[in-house]
Order: structure tokens, then C-alpha cells, then sequence
């Protein structure tokens, strides 16, 4: 089968940036765009240019799996190694489920595909393979949406400052976006920030968009920041924490549950 060189960069340049776009929606990467787009080109020479070098087929596998992993390095922002292997993770099983599924309807079919490059490549317009990934997509859309919804679960949290500590119920807002210093930004009710801190605690003010406000609020640096989800504690230092007087409640940045 002939392959032009312009089709088979455009095909796996599509499939390797909707696999990427699909893990880091599920993985809840905030990663942006040109992250993938520059990581999809490179995975896109790889796919052109690896098939010229005829490596034998262990050699081959596992210069495939490293190219992986490498292009998950350029495709996202990590602040921890467990974020990364959780975007490679759901990658390479995207990767997996997605050519399984191409090979499965291109068989049944009767098209024509080579599969020795860094993805499949057919003898059809990349109508297919698109609309395949469009699947996928939705599905991950599907995954992220209800991982969404788990992150609303109440949580038991405590806040230190100063020796002085409290605790209260928190719940994690995927809309609280806010950072400060370049810092994930938590919401504290004011009745339990003054059980804590005083007016010299006070370092700014930013403005806080979550369910419930949009207002510019006071911000400290808490000392301890402990979140209880189960069986499971986590404890973070130097937390960025706004006061509202309109909740009963912490609203906890996603960053925290990411991590």
C-alpha cells in the first residue's frame, strides 16, 4: 500500500493529539493546548520516520513504549511523578483500546491498513479513524463528568496557623480555578477563619470565582491544610486561603484532589 508522507503526519498527528486530549481531560491535567499540540507533532515524526530503521520486533516494542512516555513528558503539567504515570497510564490504555477497535472495524470491512508505523495507517480518507476517536472522546467527556461529580463528596479538613488549629467540612469545586503567588487558592467560612487568625494574618485580597460568590476575599497563608477522604489523609503546608462570610464551608481547590 502507498503512503504519502503529508497523510500519514496529518493521521497520526489527529490520533495522537485526541488520545492525549482524551487522558488529560480523565486525568484532569491542567496542561495547556500548544502542551499537546507540540507533543502530538513530535509523536507524529516519530509514527513517519521510526518504520524506516526495521529494528527487531522486541527492539521495536520497546522503542514504542518509551516514545510513549516521552511524549506524555512534553504533553502535560505535573506536580508530582504519580500525576505523570497517571497521564501516561490512561494514554497508552486509550492508545490500546482505540487500534484495537480500528483493527477490529477495518477487518470486518475488508479495508486495507499497515499497521507497522506508530499508529495504523488505511487506505481511506482519516474520516474513520476521526470519527473512531470522536467516540472516544465522548466517552472520556462521559468519565471526566462523573469523576466531577465525586469530587463534590464532603471531605473532613483541618486548618493550622500559628498553633492555632480548627476543623469543619469542605468539598472540592472543580470551578475554583484561583491562584495566588502562583499557588491553588482554598475558601474558608470567616466564623472559622477568626476561631485561627487576626487582621495582621491578612496578606491580599484576589478575586474568587466558585458556586458560591464571585468577590474579591481576604487571603492568608495557613500553615497546615489536612484533608481527610475516607481512610485516606493528606496534608499540604504554606495553603493560600481565602475568607467569605457566605458559606458554612471549605471550598477546596481540584488541585488538591489531583494531587
Amino acid at each position: 500500500m502507498q503512503v504519502y508522507v503529508e497523510l500519514a503526519l496529518l493521521e497520526n498527528f489527529c490520533m495522537d493529539f485526541t488520545l492525549l486530549y482524551c487522558a488529560k481531560l480523565v486525568a484532569k491535567n491542567r496542561a495547556h493546548i500548544l502542551r499537546l499540540v507540540v507533543a502530538s507533532a513530535l509523536g507524529a515524526c516519530f509514527a513517519v520516520v521510526f518504520p524506516l530503521f526495521r529494528l527487531h520486533t522486541a527492539l521495536s516494542v520497546i522503542i514504542k513504549i518509551l516514545s510513549g512516555l516521552i511524549i506524555c513528558l512534553f504533553a502535560g503539567k505535573f506536580r508530582s511523578f504519580k500525576a505523570y504515570v497517571k497521564l501516561t497510564a490512561l494514554f497508552l490504555a486509550f492508545t490500546f483500546v482505540l487500534g484495537g477497535a480500528l483493527i477490529a472495524v477495518f477487518s470486518l470491512a475488508g479495508i486495507s491498513y499497515q499497521a507497522d508505523s506508530g499508529y495504523i495507517l488505511s487506505s481511506i480518507p482519516i474520516g474513520i479513524p476521526l470519527f473512531c476517536a470522536l467516540l472516544l472522546i465522548i466517552g472520556a467527556r462521559k468519565i471526566s463528568a462523573k469523576l466531577k461529580r465525586t469530587d463534590n463528596t464532603e471531605v473532613a479538613c483541618t486548618i493550622a496557623k500559628g498553633g492555632k488549629e480548627v476543623s469543619l467540612n469542605g468539598f472540592f469545586d472543580s470551578g475554583n480555578k484561583v491562584y495566588y503567588l502562583g499557588q491553588p487558592v482554598c475558601v474558608i467560612p470567616l466564623s472559622i477563619a477568626s476561631k485561627i487568625i487576626d487582621e495582621t494574618c491578612i496578606e491580599t485580597c484576589v478575586k474568587i470565582h466558585t458556586v458560591a460568590e464571585s468577590k474579591k476575599l481576604k487571603v492568608f497563608t495557613a500553615d497546615k491544610l489536612e484533608i481527610i477522604r475516607g481512610e485516606d489523609k493528606k496534608i499540604h503546608t504554606g495553603v493560600k486561603i481565602a475568607i467569605t462570610p457566605l458559606s458554612d464551608r471549605a471550598i477546596l481547590h481540584p488541585d488538591f484532589l489531583e494531587e
